[in-house]
């Protein structure tokens, strides 16, 4: 298992997994699959170039697996504030520590990243898993989002999670 930051060399295999995410997990991502299909590959990768946003990327066997993007606040009060968003292991690969490892891997990158002082994400309620592995980690639940997300006649609840650094 190999991770690193992806860059925009990466954008295909990027774009890839995450129509995947949105294929098999609608319902965890504020964004919808039929956007996903319309963005252009080139709007991946000035996605990946930004400077307020790193994104790590897990491969196995040469293939992207698995992904986790921290992005950050760009407003000069908010600045020591960024988000974690769009965390995602193909099923395949979930069970072998994916997800653990791509965690490691941002929290290393946020502890060094200048000024960075608290990490924040929403998760679906009802996401037992990714909630404990969140905690695992030290994210502590300072609020639930009730009907966040609402597809169809579905709503979504997510509960607001934040881990001081």
């Amino acid at each position: 298992m190999d991770i690193r930051e992806l860059t925009a060399v990466d954008a295909a295999a990027y774009r890839e997994l995450r129509i995947e995410a949105l294929t098999n997990n609608p319902d965890a991502f504020g964004s919808v699959l039929e956007d996903a299909l319309r963005k252009p590959v080139e709007a991946t990768a000035e996605n990946l170039a930004s400077p307020l946003a790193v994104t790590f990327g897990a491969f196995s066997e040469g293939r992207l697996v698995g992904n986790v993007t921290l992005l950050r606040e760009a407003g000069k009060k908010m600045k020591h504030r960024a988000n974690v968003v769009a965390v995602y292991v193909t099923p395949r690969a979930r069970g072998n520590g994916v997800a653990s490892r791509l965690m490691e891997e941002l929290l290393d990158y946020a502890s060094e990243w200048e000024g960075i002082e608290q990490l924040y994400l929403t998760v679906s309620s009802h996401n037992r898993s990714a909630i404990g592995l969140y905690e695992r980690f030290g994210f502590e639940k300072y609020g639930t989002e009730y009907r966040a997300m609402k597809s169809g006649d579905e709503y979504t609840d997510e509960d607001l999670m934040v881990k001081f650094l």
